[in-house]
């Protein structure tokens, strides 16, 4: 290959790497590579040309300097590596060799604070930076990821072609996701999973909150499951083939097509199902605590979320439950006697009205932050690229992106007419599993506080008159009336129970 050929490079050739090489070389892309251990870059090329279709469009380099100078102006490079450090590392060795309006685009799980910080660093040497989120796994990234880029609009404009074209696609009328990507034939037409989101680091921070939408999903459909298999004595491939059944409707999605798999795996080292032998702690990489700790931060009440992060973190403690289950007492589960199908269809509406309950929360938030970092976000477009590719990716997104459609200022997903009559009609259902759950003590975190965040938000009036009293009593941090305009604070000398003196 003669120099400056290809027209986008790619560090980093771990799982991800790898496949969204390939997915830019099926779209028509001269690809550059490079990993730090050439031995990786090495065995993936000669993978390449023995792969069919032949992927000759895809070209390692061993070292930096002809990697770079391979790569046509202004030069693109995609880094895949590790968030953190790594990243600094990476990118401080380009830096010798890059020219003035050069763009790197991190697509790695980068906190957005360092997204902002190293955009201000790289523009004082005139080089563009994109953190692009990508989502969709291994899969994703080889046949069609969701991307949630920001950076500069001049940089977006010139990544913004390779990042349609790799992109998922989902009809543009109907919103579903358009399948049959393969080697050398990728999707064509349709909407693509690919819209700039917006400065510096937005692009990183959206997709924290789909990370952190994803975690309560995820903990939301392993309730269902429990529930069904302890109040029910349903056995893996039963409950499987109910999940089977709910994707057909209003909760099909990704996550629950894959739970259906997985519950009707049979365990290739042994009898049964193979659920039911893996090990019950579950890991995780931090953008779901990034997603927390920063609702708190921000004071967004994003407590399902939280509940899913404390949840993983309650699991990993597994030898500490073992020995409190011989301890700590609580009710005797029974088995629940009644209709089957109408208790399946109740745990289906906690499941739909739960789930309802996340995304607001995730929304909301995005909402917070687009004021504290001062972007102006289209929530509707966000929804749209979460259709196709990603993890989350569910019809229910449509409904979302309909709702912001009609009304672009809307406060809450809940109050949209749609989301409102879910939220009525299901929820007789969910407080019934909610009130099973406690009786029989199994735990539903995930069921509880998002029902618990349903009823804060549509209550006139909270409990938290009393506390502001407290605060004002042992702290003087005032208090506001009801019978007086918002705004005007007062405080009272509580131990001399005089009159309530008005703070100017």
């Amino acid at each position: 290959m003669t120099t400056k050929n290809a027209d986008i490079g790619l560090v980093g050739l771990a799982v991800m790497g790898q496949n969204l090489a390939l997915n830019i070389a099926d779209h028509g892309y001269t690809i550059a590579v490079y990993n730090r251990d050439s031995k990786k870059m090495t065995n993936f090329i000669e993978e390449c040309k023995n792969k069919e279709p032949s992927h000759e469009r895809v070209v390692g380099h061993a070292d930096l300097a002809s990697f770079v100078l391979s790569i046509k102006r202004p030069r693109k490079i995609v880094l895949l590596v590790k968030a953190g450090s790594a990243t600094d590392v990476t990118i401080n060795a380009l830096l010798p060799y890059l020219e003035q309006g050069d763009i790197i685009i991190d697509g790695g799980n980068a906190l957005w604070t360092d997204t902002i910080r190293r955009e201000k660093e790289l523009a004082v040497k005139g080089i563009d930076f994109i953190g692009s989120g990508v989502s969709g796994g291994e899969t994703g990234a080889r046949f069609g990821p969701s991307l949630m880029p920001s950076g500069t609009r001049k940089a977006w404009a010139s990544l913004e072609p390779i990042w349609r074209d790799i992109a998922a696609k989902v009809d543009a009328v109907t919103g579903e996701p358009l399948e049959g990507g393969k080697p050398g034939k990728p999707v064509e037409g349709g909407f693509s999973c690919a819209e700039y989101i917006g400065p510096d680091g937005a692009g990183h921070y959206v997709k924290m909150v789909h990370n952190g939408i994803e975690y309560i999903d995820m903990q939301l459909i392993c309730e269902a499951y429990w529930l069904m298999k302890n109040l029910l004595g349903m056995p893996a491939d039963e409950i499987g083939k109910v999940f089977a059944e709910w994707n057909k409707g209003e909760l099909s999605s990704f996550l629950i097509e894959i739970t259906a798999d997985i519950l009707q795996q049979k365990d290739p080292m042994g009898k049964g199902f193979l659920v039911d032998q893996i090990l019950d702690t579950a890991g995780q990489k931090g953008t779901g605590q990034w997603t927390a700790a920063n609702a708190l931060e921000l004071g967004a009440p994003a407590n399902a979320i939280a509940a899913a992060v404390y949840a993983r973190a309650l699991s990993s403690l597994k030898e500490e439950r073992v020995e409190a289950s011989k301890i700590l007492k609580g009710p005797e589960v029974k088995k629940v006697e009644g209709d089957k199908k109408e208790i399946i269809e109740a745990i289906k509406n906690a499941l739909y009205c739960s789930k309802i309950c996340a995304y607001a929360q995730g929304f909301q938030l995005i909402d917070k932050a687009q004021v504290a970092y001062n972007w102006k976000l289209n929530f509707g477009e966000i929804a749209q690229i979460w259709r196709g590719g990603c993890i989350i990716r569910a019809r229910f997104l449509q409904k979302i992106t309909e709702a912001y459609s009609r009304n672009s200022r809307l406060k809450n997903l809940m109050l949209d007419p749609y989301f409102t009559q879910a939220m009525n009609d299901g929820q007789a259902g969910w407080r019934k599993v909610i009130a099973m759950a406690v009786t029989n003590g199994i735990p539903a975190q995930g069921f509880a506080a998002a029902m618990a965040y349903y009823d804060g938000y549509r209550s006139a009036d909270l409990p938290a008159n009393l506390l502001q009293g407290q605060r004002d009593y042992f702290g003087a941090h005032t208090y506001e009336r009801k019978d007086q305009p918002r705004g005007q604070f007062y405080h009272l000398d509580w131990p001399e129970a005089g009159r309530p003196q008005l703070e100017v």
